[in-house]
């Protein structure tokens, strides 16, 4: 854990982005643009009927979890699927952007992250001139269901511990547990991509769902068996990827975190749920501290300082 940032940042251009929804199956365009300290991630629909508005990044504004995370409602100003986008944003250590959008699905790229992640490089990082704030979990807080849990516990860093078991042999029990770092996510994470059996995605096909899904988006699984020609990008790539959603999950805190996610069994639905019970009955489990601050105090107190936010900017 050796990067650390005190400063806000954005970035230091706009950059657009093109593919298609994974459900419509139509072109969509997202375009990332600069923003100044203390706005945070903000959504916002050129097409939608209440044009400007902004959505901002929250947990409070998800209004749906089933297949991707949905902030707002589609049908008017909302988008969806923007777990994908968001871990690479707070991975990179981008504080403050607004995402312009032409439409009410986030363009699936090649199912990861990587897209997003080479666009914010392509044109950097600004540094801003006010602190950057964390939310520092104090206590642990956990959500069960059934034989699946997750939990949130106090840790000087960021780190994620993500295990999945699914009734297959190609798959069954995967863990991925890392402390997150730009580099980390560059190399283990982003791209991981999306992955289904092919009998969920007929089946949701029939339904007018997942009409943009294919070969070049999504791992596809039949009978135990890869169908993408060049197989898969990790042996573990299925649990990579659902990191990779935990960490675009937990960016709509509002703030990078400061403590470790561990999950089981856990994906969008858990994800939230451990947000919600964060902030609606965690009480005094948390605090929002600034950089300098939670700095200066810990090297106050005679002890190195607070190990670098997993989420740190890494200007290349």
């Amino acid at each position: 854990m050796t990067n650390r940032s005190d400063f806000q940042t954005t970035l230091a251009d706009q950059v657009t982005l093109t593919g298609i929804g994974v459900h419509s199956g139509k072109p969509a365009s997202v375009t990332l643009l600069p923003a100044d300290a203390g706005t945070g991630i903000m959504f916002t629909r050129c097409d939608a009927q209440e044009d400007g508005r902004m959505i901002p990044a929250r947990w409070d504004q998800v209004t749906a979890t089933a297949l991707c995370t949905v902030i707002a409602d589609p049908a008017r100003n909302g988008v969806s699927t923007v777990e994908h986008l968001m871990a690479a944003l707070v991975a990179l250590g981008v504080d403050n952007v607004v995402v312009e959008m032409d439409g009410p699905e986030m363009p699936i790229m090649d199912g990861s992250s990587a897209p997003f992640v080479e666009a914010i490089d392509q044109v950097g990082l600004k540094r801003l001139d006010r602190g950057r704030r964390y939310l520092r979990i104090k206590k642990p807080i956990r959500i069960d269901a059934g034989s699946a849990w997750c939990e949130l516990l106090p840790y000087d860093g960021t780190r994620f511990d993500v295990t999945i078991e699914f009734d297959s042999a190609l798959i069954g029990r995967q863990t991925f547990a890392r402390d997150l770092t730009p580099d980390v996510f560059r190399k283990e994470l982003a791209r991981a991509r999306t992955f289904g059996q092919v009998k969920d995605v007929e089946k949701l096909w029939a339904m007018g769902f997942a009409l943009g899904s294919s070969l070049e988006n999504s791992v596809a699984i039949a009978e135990d068996r890869v169908l993408n020609p060049e197989g898969t990008r990790w042996p573990d790539e299925f649990v990579r990827h659902k990191a990779l959603d935990a960490v675009g999950d937990l960016a709509l805190a509002g703030l990078p975190i400061l403590g470790i996610y561990r999950s089981f069994k856990g994906g969008h639905k858990m994800n939230h749920a451990i947000l919600e019970a964060l902030f609606t009955r965690g009480g005094d489990g948390y605090e929002i501290v600034e950089a300098p601050v939670w700095r200066d105090n810990s090297q106050s107190a005679g002890r190195p300082a607070l190990a670098a936010a997993a989420f740190g900017p890494d200007v290349s």
